[in-house]
């Protein structure tokens, strides 16, 4: 899993209103730095001095041998050209 970035320069914004609550906005820079995407379930706790929100379901990442394990051809594959050559491709 590749390293992220948490080195970020800390970022200030407004926290708004939602409906009955809530809501703090999260930017794509700190998304993309904490991993987090579209759909991501999270965790928020009340700490002393703030709020702490981590992912709980991070999609598990598989390994191109786990990836390849589990293609189907017949499900995945066949030519996506199958009628030969089109223009002057050398073979």
């Amino acid at each position: 899993m590749e390293k992220q970035d948490t080195n970020m320069t800390p970022i200030q914004q407004p926290v708004l209103a939602w409906g009955n609550g809530l809501g703090l906005r999260i930017t794509m820079p700190l998304a993309k730095a904490a991993n987090l995407t579209r759909g991501t379930v999270i965790s928020m706790e009340v700490i002393e001095d703030g709020i702490v929100i981590r992912p709980v379901d991070r999609p598990k990442r598989l390994s191109l041998a786990q990836k390849l394990k589990a293609f189907d051809p017949k499900r995945h594959g066949g030519e996506v050209m199958v009628s030969g050559r089109v223009g002057a491709e050398v073979f």
